[in-house]
């Protein structure tokens, strides 16, 4: 090899290794953190990934479970992740009992613009309605979504006299099935068909939907960091309309989605994923009270009636800035968002 081809060679390497370089630099990574494992409803962020959408955006998005939404907020405002899915309800708890964290994450997407929270019993037990539950005994995790906001759901109903017992999540719907439990709170699409695979029929249960009785909490969002928000705002953009591309690609063949969900854990029974999957869209993704505040957004009015409710029923120290945990301006334009089917 004379000495010109030699340089020749390695004059293109170079712009080969810089040309490869630029690419790898334009996708941004983001750490992703679900607010629960693996299952049906986890195909609206893994589908988008699976079919590219995200790296399309130039968007190196990797995803992971989680262990609830409390532990997602805490890790993205540690910076252990750059954005996750966790409930609104517990975001604004930890704005209101950390006044002074340096890092607190940031609500920039409505995905379940009702909350999944119900109370569920057994029709043997003879709760029929939500007067039924005035001195009876209910169960969940400490740290339940329903739980937690139960005495928002009490006080809209005139239920007293409750009396709780606690569990951990795999034992929630094994002690309402034995009778341990008058009954359970939880998300509507996790323990009722959590109940179904411990030998329970669906007709045997009695599910009382907190949006359906007076209590009109907003569900899951998409939180992002501070750090994120400040040094790649781009990014949060980007992340959220390919999100949206995906969820209206999941609505239209949750069968389909399953599959990607599946390729993460495959373990999980098809069949009932599907049918939990189907059950979230149509009780908390395209709701009627998401069509008709249009999907990824929230109403002003409502969002400061949940930072009150909070704000009482978890005995926050301080009370709960609506303003503050809530930006908006990330959010694809309207005719992006228009990816709700009409019933």
């Amino acid at each position: 090899m004379t000495k010109r081809v030699f340089i020749q060679t390695l004059a293109a390497l170079a712009v080969t290794a810089a040309t490869c370089s630029s690419a790898f630099a334009q996708n941004t990574p983001i750490k992703f953190q679900l607010d629960w494992r693996f299952e049906g409803p986890a195909a609206l962020f893994v589908t988008p990934a699976a079919k590219g959408y995200f790296k399309d955006a130039k968007l190196d998005v990797t995803i992971d479970a989680g262990n609830g939404s409390g532990g997602t907020v805490t890790r993205v405002a540690s910076g252990s992740y750059d954005m996750g899915f966790a409930d609104l309800a517990a975001l604004m708890e930890f704005h209101a009992n950390n006044p002074d964290a340096p890092n607190k994450p940031v609500a920039v997407m409505m995905v379940y613009n009702n909350t999944p929270a119900s109370v569920m019993a057994l029709k043997k037990s003879g709760i029929k309605t939500v007067a039924d539950l005035n001195n009876k005994k209910l169960g969940a995790p400490v740290f339940d979504a329903g739980r937690r906001a139960f005495p928002i759901f009490a006080k809209a109903n005139g239920i007293s006299g409750v009396q709780w017992t606690a569990m951990d999540p795999p034992l929630r719907e094994t002690m309402l099935a034995r009778g341990d439990v008058d009954a359970i709170t939880g998300f509507t699409f996790t323990s009722l068909l959590n109940l179904e695979a411990r030998g329970v029929k669906a007709e045997d249960v009695v599910v009382l939907p907190y949006a359906d009785n007076g209590v009109k909490l907003y569900g899951n969002v998409i939180i992002a960091s501070p750090k994120m928000i400040r040094e790649n705002p781009a990014a949060i953009k980007a992340f959220l309309l390919a999100f949206t591309k995906g969820v209206k690609d999941v609505i239209a063949k949750p069968a389909a989605a399953i599959e990607d969900v599946k390729a993460r854990d495959g373990i999980i029974n098809t069949a009932l994923e599907t049918r939990r999957l189907q059950l979230a869209i149509d009780t908390v993704v395209n709701s009627p009270d998401a069509r008709a505040e249009g999907f990824g957004q929230v109403k002003g009015p409502r969002l400061s009636l949940m930072a009150s409710q909070v704000s009482d029923a978890f005995n926050t120290k301080t009370r709960v800035n609506p303003t503050a945990v809530w930006n908006g301006s990330f959010l694809p334009t309207s005719a992006e968002l228009n990816i709700l089917p009409k019933k």
